[in-house]
């Protein structure tokens, strides 16, 4: 009997063939509840929480949608993603009404994941970013004993206050700080823009140890120097790194389908790179996508640019096997 994982329901997939290549679509098929997988697909669509207007909760599907535009080999890594055990796990089911319910099923149905699949690398897609807290914390129970550290990339802080609109897509951040989960010291934030936090949430993030790199300052160091600094800080004294990529960190120019668009966000090109080097690094055990609308999107553009991003990440990974 396969294992019974509460409140995740099975993806519908469309199959695209030619005996020419394999498209991801064919790839990453439906988990059959039995194989061990290396990671693994997770739709999470919630968007309720969000403070702006979304449809954060259609994103799964889209990204099931983009699978069929891309195939398996990538000539600049010179490496064929089709032999890794990658399947499709669904989505979890959320409430209709209740947002604390939603939460507590993300992470029950994580937590039930995890005992039956102990080696698996979520790939997540929400959903806006209040999904990342309660993922997180089944992430972090995953790990007894062992330190976690996360590297964020965002547009914004995420360290909203509770008094003023409860949990939102605004405080996942605040949560994983006040709950002691992660220490402050252990995060690091890359992509923060100006006129899009007010002072006195990046003087939070400062107050709690968080580091923080700016678009301006992936613009000026250069991505890799940036990340070099990003996995010595995340993994000061931790065992296990967590990434979560916001999709608004990119300029609205690429990524057009998200709540909160913006100008001066960080380009494709160095994304791409930075999660290839974070896959092929063996800390990393936990990705989630967040934040993208694909109501307002042109051409699934955002959400096909999330599908290279993981795969660029997979590519990663594909070096550590």
């Amino acid at each position: 009997m396969s294992h019974e994982i509460p409140f995740l329901k099975s993806p519908d997939q469309a199959i695209f063939r030619d005996h020419m290549e394999t498209k991801v679509a064919q790839w990453i098929s439906q988990w059959d509840g039995y194989e061990q997988l290396l990671a693994g697909v997770i739709g999470i669509p919630l968007s309720k929480p969000s403070i702006s207007h979304s449809g954060a909760s259609t994103t799964p599907a889209a990204v099931r949608a983009a699978f069929k535009s891309f195939t398996t080999y990538s000539l600049e890594y010179e490496v064929d993603l089709q032999h890794l055990k990658v399947r499709d796990l669904g989505d979890i089911q959320m409430h209709v009404t209740d947002i604390s319910e939603c939460h507590r099923r993300i992470e029950e149905s994580l937590r039930a994941l995890y005992k039956a699949q102990p080696n698996l690398i979520p790939l997540i897609f929400g959903g806006d970013h209040s999904i990342t807290f309660p993922s997180l914390k089944a992430f972090v129970e995953r790990h007894p004993g062992r330190k976690v550290g996360i590297i964020h990339f965002d547009a914004h802080h995420d360290v909203r206050n509770f008094d003023d609109g409860g949990v939102t897509n605004g405080t996942p951040f605040r949560s994983i700080i006040e709950s002691n989960i992660v220490e402050g010291r252990n995060i690091v934030q890359i992509g923060i823009r100006g006129f899009m936090n007010s002072k006195p949430y990046h003087d939070y993030v400062k107050n709690k140890g968080v580091h923080v790199y700016t678009s301006r300052d992936v613009r000026t160091m250069g991505i890799n120097a940036v990340l070099d600094k990003a996995i010595e800080l995340a993994g000061d004294g931790t065992d296990v790194l967590y990434v979560s990529f916001d999709m608004d960190v990119i300029d609205q120019a690429y990524a057009p389908g998200c709540p909160a668009i913006g100008a001066g966000g960080m380009e494709p090109w160095d994304v791409l790179d930075a999660m290839y080097r974070l896959g092929a690094l063996p800390q990393v055990q936990g990705l989630d996508f967040v934040c993208i609308d694909p109501t307002v999107d042109v051409r699934n553009m955002t959400s096909r640019l999330a599908v290279q991003i993981m795969l660029s990440f997979l590519a990663g990974l594909a070096m550590r096997t």
